[in-house]
């Protein structure tokens, strides 16, 4: 288990399974497949998902919810495109800032494309010149245990003939060393939601709850009344 930094810590890369895999075209994958998230629904997820901005409490401290997720490695969440209800979702774009053990040499800062997010699970989706460079995409299911939850990372583009370029792609961005990184910032991560969001949705919640019970009741604000018969 790794040193927690906080009371809720960190899950260890053994406890989940994990491949390397390469795909055709000279694509890499990295797969792993989490211990079960006990106490959590698929619906839990994608709440958290879809409010990733904002903030919430940890051991007393206020910080953001993306700080929260992973303090070490996460440095920045900063929404481009959001839907009309300001939350995230399917064609939302969003930067994402990142620096895997906190090594400056493995800085992440990318703007990704949400392309699903729904109760299945979510897929970003990064681009360069028109041409898909990198997806990653956690995908959720209700088990006995809880949650199971698979993380997938492919470097490389799908299209015919980019074969040479996909080789170069991995070479640079998906060495051995990086894939290891990333399997474990992902399981550090994903074990963290097992107390991140209940305690979310319930701040949140309870948040909804006094701000309707400050609002404004007189009759101006909330209209005319009937008087009973």
């Amino acid at each position: 288990m790794t040193t927690p930094e906080d009371s809720i810590g960190y899950r260890g890369p053994d406890t989940a399974q994990w491949e390397v895999t390469e795909v055709p075209g000279r694509r890499r994958r990295v797969t792993v497949r989490h211990r079960p998230l006990a106490g959590l629904h698929p619906q839990d997820l994608l709440w958290w998902w879809s409010h990733v901005e904002g903030t919430c409490l940890v051991d007393g401290l206020l910080m953001t919810r993306f700080r929260a997720w992973h303090p070490r490695d996460h440095v920045l969440w900063e929404p481009v495109r959001v839907g009309s209800d300001g939350l995230l979702g399917p064609g939302s774009r969003v930067r994402v800032v990142e620096a895997f053990d906190a090594d400056p040499d493995q800085r992440v800062d990318v703007v990704e494309r949400v392309e699903r997010l729904d109760e299945r699970g979510v897929r970003l989706v990064r681009r360069r010149f028109g041409l898909t460079v990198a997806t990653v995409q956690h995908s959720w299911s209700t088990g006995h245990r809880g949650t199971e939850c698979v993380s997938v990372l492919e470097v490389g583009s799908p299209l015919p003939g980019t074969g040479p370029l996909n080789l170069a792609m991995t070479r640079r961005a998906l060495p051995v060393s990086v894939c290891r990184a990333w399997v474990r910032h992902t399981v550090e991560e994903t074990g963290r939601l097992e107390c991140l969001v209940p305690a979310a949705r319930q701040a949140s919640s309870a948040a909804d709850t006094t701000s309707r019970a400050s609002a404004c009741t007189c009759a101006r604000c909330s209209g005319p009344r009937k008087d009973s018969a």
